[in-house]
């Protein structure tokens, strides 16, 4: 890691030299969005290894200087200069139906690849500009909603980006009180699910031998964690949140725990948004664990709920009784449990979007994963997000070894969420 700045340090010489041999002045210029498409093209020509590093450089450079309107210009102009060239593809499509050649076919493949698949793989010049281009398609996924054409620009995004990052490139860390400090703080920053407050709260998630956070990296982003997962190491599956954060607990005999407890999950490069990063961490994380601590039987989560209850309020079986007050003591009310406990089963286990995947994110990761769904628990988060997301309803996702590879493949084959008969008898209780 001590060797990023120092190359960093090269390639910007090596960069300034490339410059001066094109003729731009200095890395520091930025240039119009025209301008910057005008070096892309060039980038996209040149032969020499100083020259490519000084455009990418420069590209970049100017991007990052861009208002938010000249980045929407940018993308849109990028999207129609780097096309697939329809002539081209056409006629490579008649040589290959005439020639049938497996040389033909390749070049077929070639020329339908839109450029700019090419363009934003080779803009990644030195370690430094990795993150510099997921910030680019932070930017991009921000203006999908109101811009739907720059869509099929993200999807290249996501394939070079599936590339990059695949497990191959990835590297498993236990992240703990010796780790450097600019790494904490990465994870204090991103904690997503139940954020950490200060650097005690930190330490009281990984400084406990019953407590550690892992996380994966990748080498050109050395202090940056692209995911991490909290874990605690208990007697038996958690019911609730609180005991597992609280300040006043008890930390266990590691060799004494029965239980490995996955209660936070967090994405921390919203460039990453649809790269399959969880799935391979939480098996590898089991496959650690299995290790470390053999005597561990069961691996669950303690996962929050947050779809059901913008889904809930729009249900109208329910949305009399979700009044905007509820809060603690109204969740004592009897007939309030009976009725979501119940609701929340059918929404996990059978709410589907549009492409028949649960609706629910956490649901879709997790079953997705091969866990099967375990338990709902009542009460489990009694904050405003938990409140707000599911009326304090947590839910317990189970990884069982020997079925993680049938529950995942019955999920990609048909949706299937496999539930176990607790979740099953409650889901029949639901009304609705």
């Amino acid at each position: 890691m001590a060797l990023v700045t120092p190359l960093n340090d090269f390639f910007g010489t090596v960069a300034d030299r490339g410059l001066a041999l094109l003729g731009i002045s200095s890395l520091g210029k930025t240039s119009s969005v025209e301008g910057t498409i005008d070096l892309c093209k060039r980038f996209m020509s040149t032969k020499g290894n100083a020259s490519g590093l000084a455009l990418s450089y420069q590209i970049l450079k100017s991007y990052e200087a861009f208002s938010d309107e000249q980045k929407t210009d940018f993308f849109q102009l990028v999207l129609s200069s780097f096309s697939t060239d329809i002539e081209l593809a056409k006629e490579a499509a008649q040589i290959f139906v005439e020639t049938q050649s497996i040389q033909d076919l390749d070049h077929l493949k070639s020329v339908t690849r839109p450029q700019y698949a090419q363009l934003i793989a080779l803009l990644n010049q030195t370690p430094a500009a990795t993150m510099k281009i997921l910030h680019m398609r932070s930017d991009l996924l921000i203006r999908l909603r109101e811009h739907p054409e720059l869509r099929t620009l993200d999807a290249e995004f996501v394939k070079v980006f599936s590339a990059w990052f695949n497990r191959g490139f990835l590297g498993l860390r236990n992240i703990n009180w010796q780790t450097p400090a600019a790494i904490l703080e990465n994870v204090i920053k991103y904690e997503a699910v139940h954020g950490i407050t200060d650097w005690d709260d930190l330490g009281r998630r990984i400084k406990p031998a019953d407590r550690m956070i892992y996380g994966f990296f990748h080498p050109n982003l050395a202090d940056e964690p692209l995911i991490f997962v909290e874990v605690a190491l208990m007697g038996d599956t958690p019911n609730a949140i609180s005991p597992i954060l609280t300040e006043t607990r008890e930390p266990i005999d590691p060799s004494k725990a029965t239980t490995a407890v996955f209660y936070s999950i967090s994405n921390c490069q919203n460039g990453l948004r649809g790269i399959p990063l969880g799935n391979f961490l939480i098996k590898q994380v089991v496959e650690d664990l299995k290790t470390r601590f053999p005597h561990l039987k069961d691996f669950v989560t303690l996962s929050p709920i947050v779809k059901f209850g913008d889904w809930a309020r729009a249900h109208e079986d329910y949305s009399a009784l979700l009044t905007d007050d509820i809060n603690l003591d109204s969740l004592q009310a009897d007939d309030l449990e009976k009725t979501l406990m119940p609701a929340a089963a059918k929404f996990l286990s059978s709410i589907k979007a549009k492409d028949g995947k649960p609706l629910d994110p956490v649901c879709r990761f997790h079953i997705g994963n091969g866990a099967r769904l375990e338990r709902l628990n009542w009460a489990a988060r009694l904050d405003d997000i938990g409140l707000t997301t599911s009326y304090g309803i947590m839910a317990n996702y189970r990884y069982i070894i020997d079925d993680i590879e049938k529950n995942h493949e019955a999920f990609e084959t048909d949706g299937t969420v496999t539930v176990s008969n607790n979740v099953k008898k409650l889901a029949s209780l639901n009304k609705s």
